[in-house]
């Protein structure tokens, strides 16, 4: 029964790994020293202040973050912004209240107590769990062994989408949709980019988005450098905070209840023994 179920899975995983390569040529996904990695680490407070500044100016022009609520921005462990400036940035979307107008419904500026408008497009991807949803993406697929031992996760492959739009290739026809990105192995790919064998000649794919960072799209009200390597990192780590808001109080209590659970080992490994040492050795208690 064991051997059916380890081929099962054997096979299920192969399917999937060839899905996903015969998807898009292999890409390479940089490993970014994020502050919030490790069983110590701790989002950079001054991080996702840029990093939302990102997402407000560039990406929420297409983007949504319909599960995370504005009051969110003001938590310990966050943003931490105060209970003003979250007012003031809430009341700076709108959002759709149906008691309003007599029942029809009408728009009002957002309170602290709603969430981020959703997508302004059909095909753009709400981005709360976007963070969340490629954890894992990769080594061996589904698994997240990278994100476990190398601290690889959704934050890399984000700052490395954004990061990896290239000049497409000259095999490209010059009418191909989209963008050539050589992280995103999701997209089409031209038959002129392919060997005999039908194996991709060139990473990546392409990818519908246009470049929506180039460097120095926002300027930052602490002074740290708005290049695009570091605008891309700024917005992966809000959107990881986003998609896990109270992941620095997970590790806390994982931490702690590792701690609680060694104390108790040792506690019941002595008492064990001081229970049952006499039985073992043969003798009799007095």
């Amino acid at each position: 029964m064991f051997r059916k179920l380890t081929i099962t899975a054997a096979v299920a995983l192969g399917l999937s790994t060839g899905a996903a390569f015969a998807a898009g040529g292999e890409s390479h996904v940089e490993d970014f020293a994020f502050s919030f990695e490790g069983p110590f680490g701790s989002y950079d407070q001054n991080q996702l202040q840029r990093g939302l500044k990102i997402y407000t100016e560039v990406c929420s022009a297409c983007h949504g973050l319909e599960f995370v609520a504005f009051r969110t921005l003001g938590d310990e462990g966050g943003p931490h912004y105060s209970e003003d400036q979250v007012r003031a940035y809430a009341s700076n979307f709108e959002v759709w209240d149906p008691s309003l107008a007599e029942g029809e419904g009408d728009f009002r500026p957002a309170t602290p107590a709603d969430k981020f408008p959703g997508s302004a497009l059909s095909n753009a991807p709400d981005l709360s769990l976007m963070a969340k949803a490629r954890a894992g993406f990769h080594g061996p697929y589904g698994l997240g062994l990278n994100q476990l031992i190398k601290g690889m996760g959704g934050a890399e492959y984000i700052a490395s989408l954004l990061h990896g739009y290239e000049e497409a290739p000259s095999c490209a026809p010059e009418d191909f949709d989209g963008y050539y990105n050589t992280v995103f192995t999701a997209g089409g790919y031209p038959d002129a980019c392919k060997d005999e064998n039908g194996n991709h000649l060139y990473p990546g794919s392409w990818i519908a988005m246009a470049p929506p960072l180039v460097g120095e799209d926002v300027e930052f009200d602490d002074g740290h450098s708005n290049e695009l390597h570091h605008e891309v990192q700024d917005v992966a780590a809000f959107l990881m905070w986003a998609a896990e808001p109270k992941l620095v109080q997970r590790k806390d209590a994982g931490l702690t209840g590792v701690i609680f659970l060694t104390i108790l080992s040792v506690l019941l490994y002595l008492t064990n023994k001081r229970l049952w040492a006499p039985h073992k050795n043969g003798r009799k208690e007095d």
